[in-house]
């Protein structure tokens, strides 16, 4: 069993910018040289998620409004009473999402659906640089 490890920079504007990261992570699979195994894709900060997406306009739209919905970025949060920097709705949306997501591949491709692309998800209230890391795990 071999591993491979890297990681993945994307600039953000925040506020739920959606990224996809597909051929990213396509990419670095096939630079692993392992042939079958599994990906970990995993956003290094507490205020973003990985997940799996259609990257289409109408959903680009959904997933902010839905965010909007059930966890709106203008109201009490206790973590903002403590740190003061209005982003609790970012965290809740995080651990909503999760922050990481595991991908089989097999012959060095990624067994994703027809319209299923891997999404970052930017949930903080400020624009900033991102470390994603890939883990690619296999023979």
């Amino acid at each position: 069993m071999s591993t491979y490890y890297t990681e993945i920079l994307k600039k953000s504007n925040g506020n739920c910018d959606i990224i996809n990261i597909t051929e990213d992570v396509s990419e670095i699979v096939r630079e692993s040289s392992i042939k079958n195994g599994i990906v970990t894709v995993f956003s290094i900060g507490s205020t973003t998620g990985i997940t799996t997406l259609e990257f289409e306009p109408g959903l680009l739209k959904d997933v902010p409004a839905f965010m909007d919905k059930i966890l709106p970025q203008f109201r009490n949060y206790h973590h903002n009473d403590t740190w003061g920097d209005g982003n609790g709705h970012s965290h809740l949306r995080s651990a909503l999402t999760k922050t990481s997501l595991t991908v089989p591949f097999v012959n060095s491709e990624m067994t994703l659906g027809t319209w299923q692309q891997i999404i970052f998800i930017d949930f903080d209230n400020r624009n900033r640089t991102r470390r994603i890391a890939v883990q690619v795990i296999g023979d």
